[in-house]
């Protein structure tokens, strides 16, 4: 028999930013299939909430290419180090420090993004968004354009962007409404209000969810949210959300008792994983590409004029946002937006003057 060719774009390449890995595919019975893997690509910047960089989004696309051609791979586990956070989206120091006032830079970022993206939805097998964590902003993007996400009881999932100077059309506005429908995602895209994981799992966000904590040995379901019942006195939907005053702070003082094992949540991960083993490779892939559709028919139409709108907000808005971030204190990380809409309505530009007027880090200097 011929050899096999390889179809990589860059044979044998050596990961640095992120983590790419074989790991045998487990069995309905839990045991590994000899000759047969899944490809783990794990984001690892865990001091910075596993955002991504400039050079990670080019390892994102490189990984999957590989694993997509791999042929003795099963299905992609998409994930992060550690158990604070899958992805909080771009890195936010870089950001601030060299694209922010570089719309031509940002452009060509941005196309790696698009690229990103886009490699995520075209992998020819099964793509799995292991949410250890939180999962905000661009690292929401990215999971959506998952095929499955099973996710830590404890994550959270939202965007940021218009608290942070951006909009969500990484993909999010693309992809959101089709999970959720129109009024959630509208919320959730402006309001930058996070879902907790069980509010997702009930929206139809996420497939699966597996508890993390531990309290003398044995798993407990997060003890932070409402689990007891669905709705107020008024017949509002609570179940899933956050609890508050008393409540909340007998949950913390739980928590301080727990220690997280995410063993459970690769078991749940593993066990998805298994069924789509025990299906045809071929019938299951050109159902995900149909599936997929759906969410390439807005990606594809969009992600070109988003590109260059981003990059033309990194003069404004973007600039301001992303800088306050970075450079604010640490519990003052947004801009001043009564005072920007005070001064956009009396025709103010967008010059250094505006950017300090607004901003926390030179809050000193306004007072």
């Amino acid at each position: 028999m011929e050899a096999l060719k390889n179809h990589d774009l860059v044979e044998g390449y050596n990961f640095t930013e992120i983590l790419f890995e074989k790991r045998p595919c487990i069995n309905k019975n839990g045991t590994p299939v000899d000759g047969l893997y899944n490809a783990w690509i794990i984001l690892n910047n865990p001091k910075q909430y596993n955002s991504y960089t400039t050079k990670a989004v080019k390892e994102i696309i490189m990984a999957f290419g590989e694993a997509s051609n791999d042929r003795s791979v099963v299905a992609v586990v998409f994930t992060a180090v550690g158990d604070k956070a899958f992805c909080t989206g771009g890195n936010t120091k870089e950001y601030a420090e060299y694209y922010s006032g570089n719309p031509q830079e940002y452009s060509q970022y941005m196309r790696l993004f698009n690229d990103m993206v886009s490699a995520i939805l075209k992998c020819e097998k099964p793509v799995v968004c292991r949410v250890n964590g939180m999962r905000i902003g661009g690292g929401q993007e990215i999971g959506m354009a998952a095929d499955f996400t099973v996710a830590s009881d404890m994550a959270r999932f939202g965007q940021a962007g218009p608290k942070h100077g951006s909009a969500a059309i990484g993909g999010a506005t693309d992809f959101l409404h089709l999970y959720v429908g129109v009024e959630r995602a509208m919320a959730s895209l402006t309001l930058c209000e996070p879902w907790t994981a069980h509010q997702a799992l009930h929206l139809g966000l996420i497939t699966d969810i597996a508890p993390v904590l531990k309290v003398d040995g044995k798993f407990i379901p997060n003890p932070l949210v409402v689990l007891d019942k669905y709705a107020d006195e008024w017949g509002k939907p609570i179940f899933g959300t956050m609890k508050t005053g008393e409540e909340l702070a007998k949950a913390k003082e739980l928590m301080s008792k727990a220690e997280i094992d995410l063993s459970k949540l690769d078991e749940a991960v593993n066990k998805l994983i298994a069924k789509l083993l025990h299906t045809f490779p071929n019938c299951t892939n050109k159902t995900l590409t149909e599936v997929r559709k759906k969410k390439l028919e807005h990606w594809d139409m969009n992600k070109e004029s988003s590109r260059e709108w981003l990059a033309l907000n990194m003069m404004t808005e973007a600039k301001a946002g992303f800088r306050a971030f970075n450079f604010g204190p640490k519990d003052d990380r947004e801009v001043d937006f009564v005072k920007l809409r005070l001064l956009l309505a009396q025709g103010k530009e967008w010059d250094e003057d505006m950017h300090r007027a607004i901003s926390p880090q030179f809050k000193t200097e306004n007072a």
